[in-house]
């Protein structure tokens, strides 16, 4: 109802404006003298001028000169007056030349351009109005002075919203970029006052309060750069996501963010085969075990992309798995979504469920996961980690699942944790039911997934939301991190590349200090470390080491032809040997309830396991 009033008063101004121009055409072409006109040209003046004004309005509309936002009137704008004036002027013109002389000739010539003086003016006069009038009425102690790290096309845009959405309270003050030609120069009449080793400088003189990286084509160690002086200022800061999540934005200035931890791994995303990865999903019959959880839930959403048959997604707990089977029900309506509530430790039901179903690939994220909790409770990791992936490993070789693919840890290297040395039992089934069945057994082996359940980001981010303090365990903790999506993908690719028995490793990068990482997000958040938030050193948990490892020393090293994913070289497993400890593992863990127990029968069967004091 708004636009239709706002064109409807265009369209007014506008026949006001076409009839000013008119008469002015006349007073011009007779020297300001309305009485030499001829007495036949006056007879048809009202005529023409009746004609003029229908004919230039319906050219107008198709021009779509009531459907541009006005307020942001530039040369395109002007443009589309000028071409739809010349249209009707020129047709005009063409009548009274060859057809009937009504007028003279260069009566439209003149209209012409008087009209696009008028209209055009018009609308800059709208466009002016908004943006000095109208902007200070905004109460100026509201407004944010911002820095644009990035004075490419993208900085350029996002101050030129600035400029035209006053009523944000942004107003862009200066440009940094490392491009010694931009440096000197002016971007929509801003400064580009110097390159990205200026922030801090910059800041203090231009009393900035906000910070924008404008840069979506940033490789990470760029990112982590710039956000290395701006931390050393207090002002907030924000950045422009990458290229691809900018397509069809139509204001640029909504995708603008709060750095998150993702932004400053200082690692290249990771790129798939995607070609490969379609042609063995597609069509088929896939199992997500853990498909409620975090890395469950995302396996399914990028498995569902291309095209299965069947996604049956399995899980012990409802809430996680109605949430994922809602999500994608209304993404991919065509697609067969099969959710299935089950206990990975009960054989007779996944029979049931393989029995039924027959998939042809397995990903088998179910698992516990949480270090200190299964510390305290060795003989449900047992139960879960161990004896549920006996369960689904067997029934895929029983079933003829063409692959398998095991979700793991980087803790399963020369565990120190309960949980880790049960992932590395897990390992070590598939690797040895590779030996023996015509199933294609594989292991994913990963580091820290940030956001994921259990995860320490979002436990830091509630520790700053309550006012501190944030708890670090150990001031040297390293490890490595990896997002959800990429931690998936190579789970996804490692069963596209799998040849049975191997343990596929991903290249992280350098290990992050979780001290550093918990700082970082202080920061993120607005705060300063140690004044107004404090960061308390609590000491390692029991099974808690200082660094992760990805590789046993035991297991070479071999490159894929993805550069970012190795495999590590197969270990023998004797399977009868496995088999016998598994057993006894078994009746232990029914039937004693001594944790310490349980443990040192791990260590028998992980011979690296070195187990908490």
């Amino acid at each position: 109802m708004k636009q239709k009033l706002k064109s409807g008063l265009f369209v007014f101004s506008d026949i006001v404006l076409l009839t000013i121009s008119f008469f002015c055409a006349y007073l011009i072409r007779f020297d300001l003298d309305f009485e030499a006109i001829p007495k036949n040209f006056v007879d048809n003046m009202i005529l023409l001028l009746g004609t003029s004004i229908v004919l230039k309005i319906a050219v107008f509309i198709p021009f779509k000169l009531y459907k541009s936002l006005w307020k942001y009137a530039g040369v395109y704008e002007l443009v589309s007056i000028f071409l739809a004036s010349a249209l009707t002027n020129g047709a005009l013109f063409l009548y009274i030349a060859f057809v009937e002389r009504l007028a003279p000739r260069s009566i439209f010539v003149i209209t012409g351009m008087i009209d696009v003086f008028l209209i055009g003016g018009s609308r800059l006069t709208y466009r002016l109005y908004r943006r000095l009038v109208l902007g200070r009425v905004i109460r100026l102690d509201n407004i944010k002075r911002v820095l644009i790290v990035g004075a490419g096309d993208a900085g350029a845009m996002i101050a030129k919203e600035m400029e035209l959405h006053t009523e944000l309270n942004y107003r862009p003050v200066a440009f940094l970029d490392d491009s010694d030609y931009k440096k000197g120069k002016k971007v929509n009449g801003i400064p580009v006052l110097g390159g990205i080793d200026d922030v801090a400088d910059v800041v203090e003189r231009k009393s900035i309060d906000e910070i924008i990286i404008a840069i979506p084509s940033a490789k990470p160690a760029v990112l982590n750069r710039i956000y290395e002086q701006c931390v050393k200022t207090k002002c907030k800061v924000k950045i422009l996501p990458s290229m691809s999540q900018l397509i069809d934005e139509s204001i640029i200035l909504k995708r603008v963010k709060d750095v998150d931890i993702e932004d400053l791994l200082g690692r290249e995303p990771i790129v798939v085969d995607l070609e490969g990865i379609a042609g063995y999903l597609s069509g088929k019959v896939v199992l997500v075990t853990g498909g409620g959880g975090s890395i469950g839930s995302e396996l399914c959403r990028q498995i569902a992309s291309f095209g299965p048959k069947k996604l049956i997604m399995l899980d012990n707990y409802e809430n996680g798995l109605y949430d994922i089977l809602n999500e994608l029900t209304r993404k991919y309506p065509e697609l067969d979504i099969i959710p299935v509530i089950a206990n990975i430790r009960e054989m007779d039901r996944l029979k049931e469920i393989f029995g039924e179903y027959r998939p042809n690939i397995v990903f088998h994220a179910a698992a516990h996961k949480h270090v200190p909790l299964m510390e305290n409770n060795p003989e449900e990791a047992i139960k879960n980690n161990v004896f549920g992936t006996w369960n689904v490993a067997h029934c895929a070789d029983m079933y003829n699942t063409d692959r398998f693919v095991l979700i793991s840890t980087d803790k399963a290297v020369n565990p120190t944790n309960v949980m880790g040395a049960t992932k590395r039992i897990a390992e070590m089934i598939i690797q040895a039911l590779d030996k023996k069945s015509k199933t294609e057994f594989v292991a994913v082996r990963f580091g820290n997934v940030l956001g994921s359940n259990g995860s320490v980001i979002p436990l830091f981010k509630k520790q700053i939301e309550q006012g501190g303090p944030v708890t670090v365990t150990h001031p040297d903790v390293t490890r490595f991190f990896m997002t959800i999506p990429e931690a998936v993908q190579l789970v996804i690719q490692a069963g596209a590349m799998a040849e049975g028995g191997e343990i596929f490793v991903l290249d992280m990068g350098e290990p992050v200090k979780i001290l550093d990482l918990a700082k970082n997000l202080i920061r993120l958040s607005g705060f300063e470390p140690y004044e107004d938030i404090d960061i308390e050193i609590t000491g390692l948990r029991p099974g808690e080491k200082l660094y992760e490892e990805l590789l046993l020393n035991e297991e070479g090293l071999k490159a894929t032809k993805h550069n970012k994913i190795f495999i590590a070289k197969p270990l023998h497993i004797d399977y009868e040997l496995l088999e016998r400890e598994l057993e006894i593992l078994k009746q232990k863990v029914y039937k004693s309830s001594d944790s310490q127990e349980l443990k040192e029968y791990v260590k028998v069967i992980v011979p690296t396991y070195k187990m908490a004091q």
